[in-house]
């Protein structure tokens, strides 16, 4: 049974934990500085705590959920004694990760999002090529616990995938929120237009699973010219909207990238 220890209990370390825990056969750790949250995490979970990091040896897992601007002070003082380490932190590249913890390079950096707390996530790997394929099937199966993996062959590639995957559900809200303020202005109460947004999301989506068409072809599949879908397309087009969410999605990455550069420099 595999020892999985995590540094930070916030919520993507107790998403990735819960699944671990639900789907069995690993032994569990949270070192978090918060005694409160210490106590929930073992009432929420059920797993081990501490408020500092036991002693780690090489066949164990240390996954690294502590924020980016605090991951430096948080690592001082960790040996990691040969473990394997997975850091979910945005923006630490494995040079700036392995100066952090002594030298190391035995990391598998991740991307998960958000829904990951509910086991419908999507996480982005890294690995250098001196990491084990072993090691790398671990850190694959223990993001798995929480949704859909996907390799990275670059890590460069890691500021493309948050762009997408990383703050796409940020996205999805957005959208989800016009919506539901569109359908206000349109006269529903927020009640209903919250309901009748969330259920157009979720079956356009189960629609576009199952059918396996391109989300071009579904579109036009409803967009009737000179009806009243394309009265709405049109107006989307006039106003650039798939334009901006292109320039959105840069704009992210670019972010990513510079944060990035300033963690290295530091």
């Amino acid at each position: 049974m595999t020892n999985v220890y995590f540094l930070g209990g916030g919520n993507m370390a107790a998403a990735i934990a819960g699944g671990l825990v639900k789907q069995g056969g690993y032994r569990v750790h949270i070192a978090n500085r918060g005694a409160e949250k210490r106590e929930r995490l073992v009432r929420e979970l059920g797993v081990a705590v501490s408020e500092r990091l036991p002693v780690l040896g090489a066949d164990d897992v240390l996954v690294l959920a502590v924020k980016p601007q605090d991951m430096q002070t948080a690592c001082t003082g960790v040996e990691t004694n040969g473990a394997l380490v997975l850091s979910v932190a945005a923006g630490l590249s494995v040079n700036t990760l392995s100066r952090y913890l002594g030298g190391t390079r035995r990391i598998v950096r991740v991307m998960p999002n958000t829904p990951s707390q509910i086991g419908l996530g999507v996480s982005g790997l890294f690995a250098e090529n001196g990491i084990s394929d072993g090691d790398k099937r671990v850190a694959e199966l223990i993001m798995q616990a929480v949704g859909l993996t996907i390799w990275l062959e670059a890590e460069a590639d890691m500021h493309a995938i948050t762009g997408i995957s990383g703050s796409g559900p940020a996205y999805v809200f957005y959208l989800l929120n016009a919506l539901q303020n569109a359908a206000k202005t349109q006269g529903f109460d927020e009640e209903t237009a919250r309901r009748l947004s969330l259920a157009t999301f979720k079956g356009a989506v189960a629609l576009a699973e199952q059918s396996g068409k391109d989300f071009a072809v579904l579109q036009q599949n409803v967009t009737s010219k000179g009806g009243t879908t394309h009265e709405a397309v049109e107006t989307f087009k006039s106003c650039r909207v798939a334009e901006a969410i292109e320039a959105g999605v840069a704009a992210c990455v670019a972010r990513s990238q510079e944060m990035a550069q300033q963690y290295e420099a530091v």
